[in-house]
């Protein structure tokens, strides 16, 4: 059987590493029976800032936490498939290195310098975040090649060809031995939590859930929509929904006349979505902009103006967007499926069946704009519970002890 483009770059990585370690021999990294120095952490991410992803902010959200504290020692490793950005990075807390990746133009992330950066590093934990391309295989393999405990954050996600979405579970299994040998392994969902626990036979023991926040700057946590405005939020790509969203919005302004749309993101499938916004003749009614990751702020200020949010993706483990816009009590629709399902069954986001029509879309959105209020964000996981979620799992790791919580 032919693997996924995705899983057929991790068995490119695997033949990779054969050569590189075949010329180097296994150092075996000791560990003190006390910490009596920062834990030294490496966090491994096939992208990150300035780069846009659920992962990225993520990665960022929880490391720039962790980073204020003294028990604690942050490097972050990425990749750079583009030759632009810088190979090192300095950021509040923490340094951010950057090793080239190929190819150029595919998401593979063959990287055979985070390979050689783990196998010559210095570190008490690898925290591999993500697991859909070669980049934590790669770490995996010279984490336990070098015996320096790791940990695995899943971030399992879509895509939008559907040959590599149905493939992935292939993918998830040929990874079974690496995540087995994990310290742990950390969900951000229940429904990600299950399907990897399922795929490669770990123990619940194993396994964390650790859920992303949403939470933006407090000063802007009051929302001030304007009236009907509709946001669709995330990378632009056609398993993300966004044009189930333009679809619907005709027959929205039928019972809602101003009603509009705002889609925040940037990727490859925008020509097309621009394309399906001049067929249905939405140019004055829909906009696609661009919000730097980074800028939470400018974010929330964009998220702030929404009468409705609508996550309409085919995949989402467990969606920052999402959470952002719950944070700011915005009345959420979401498709009832993969993590976006957990969020629908809690409570916090209206259900649209997976094969909903335009016409059914719409029904929804018209009722919410119509009836809905703010939603309640009290009980919704936050970023500095996550953080410390993740600190109690490095100490773990480690054996510093465990980490205390707030009662």
């Amino acid at each position: 059987m032919r693997l996924p483009a995705s899983a057929a770059g991790s068995a490119a990585a695997g033949r990779t590493l054969a050569g590189l370690a075949g010329n180097q021999a296994t150092a075996i990294q000791e560990r003190p029976p006390g910490q009596t120095r920062p834990i030294r952490v490496l966090v491994v991410a096939a992208r990150f800032l300035p780069e846009l992803g659920g992962i990225e902010n993520h990665v960022h959200e929880v490391t720039s936490r962790l980073a204020k504290r003294t028990d604690f020692e942050f490097t972050v490793l990425t990749t750079d498939r583009s030759g632009r950005l810088p190979d090192k990075e300095e950021f509040p807390g923490f340094t951010v290195l950057r090793r080239r990746a190929y190819p150029r133009s595919r998401d593979y992330y063959i990287s055979p310098g985070v390979y050689r950066f783990i196998m010559s590093g210095d570190y008490d934990f690898v925290h591999c975040q993500g697991i859909h391309t070669a980049v934590p295989v790669l770490a995996m393999m010279a984490a336990r090649r070098r015996r320096i405990p790791y940990g695995v954050t899943l971030h399992t996600g879509g895509h939008s060809s559907g040959v590599r979405h149905r493939l992935r579970n292939l993918q998830w299994r040929t990874l079974g031995p690496l995540l087995r040998h994990a310290k742990v392994v950390v969900a951000v969902s229940r429904f990600e939590k299950q399907l990897i626990q399922e795929a490669c036979h770990l123990e619940e023991s194993h396994l964390r859930l650790v859920q992303n926040g949403g939470d933006l700057p407090a000063d802007l946590a009051r929302p001030q929509p304007v009236p009907g405005r509709i946001v669709s939020c995330g990378r632009l790509e056609r398993y993300k929904g966004h044009q189930r969203v333009i679809e619907a919005l005709p027959i929205v302004q039928q019972a809602v006349p101003a009603a509009t749309l705002q889609i925040l993101g940037a990727g490859p499938y925008e020509a097309k979505l621009r394309a399906l916004v001049k067929a249905l003749d939405l140019e004055r009614s829909v906009t696609i902009e661009y919000v730097a990751p980074e800028d939470r702020r400018r974010m929330a200020e964009s998220l702030r103006q929404a009468a409705v949010f609508a996550a309409l993706s085919e995949y989402e483990a467990h969606p920052v967007a999402v959470m952002e816009a719950l944070a700011l009590g915005i009345p959420t629709i979401g498709l009832n499926s993969t993590g976006i399902g957990d969020l629908v069954e809690d409570g916090f986001v209206i259900g649209v069946p997976t094969d909903a029509s335009p016409a059914a879309v719409a029904k929804i959105l018209v009722s919410t704009l119509q009836s809905r209020g703010p939603s309640d964000a009290a009980e919704l996981p936050t970023w500095d519970l996550a953080a410390l979620d993740i600190a109690g799992i490095y100490k773990d790791a480690v054996g510093a002890g465990p980490e205390p919580r707030s009662p």
